[in-house]
């Protein structure tokens, strides 16, 4: 997806999202810190971004690709904009008819008149290949 004539490139992003780098032949991602380092533009390079924490709002966190030709030249930007979604699977654990986020016996099952816990039933079937 670099333009044409791009042969580095350099990340910034903003504090809601980690950014690692996978090149090719190397086992373990390089962390990219968004100080202004560039690499050079090498198949197999990919760009790996994510969000630990849930957004305020929508759009509130990027991360915006620079493209350099040789020289260091700026030749293009491209830009992703990100939305952190919160998931949990919140029950009522301890069956006291109240769905609570933070239950303690939300981790932990018991079987029993004074048990607690969730069963979640998970159809893994391809009635839709």
């Amino acid at each position: 997806a670099a333009p044409a004539g791009a042969v580095a490139f350099g990340v910034k992003h903003t504090e809601g999202v980690s950014v690692d780098l996978l090149f090719r032949g190397r086992a373990e991602p390089e962390a990219v810190s968004g100080t202004g380092t560039r690499w050079p533009l090498d198949e197999g390079t990919v760009l790996r971004f994510s969000m630990s924490r849930a957004s305020s709002e929508v759009n509130d966190n990027k991360v915006t690709v620079s493209f350099y030709a040789e020289g260091g030249k700026p030749i293009n930007q491209a830009g992703v904009f990100l939305t952190g979604v919160g998931i949990s699977l919140d029950v009522d654990a301890d069956q006291d008819g109240v769905v609570e986020k933070n239950s303690p016996n939300k981790a932990s099952w018991a079987w029993g008149p004074e048990g607690h816990g969730a069963i979640l039933l998970v159809s893994c079937d391809k009635e839709f290949p």
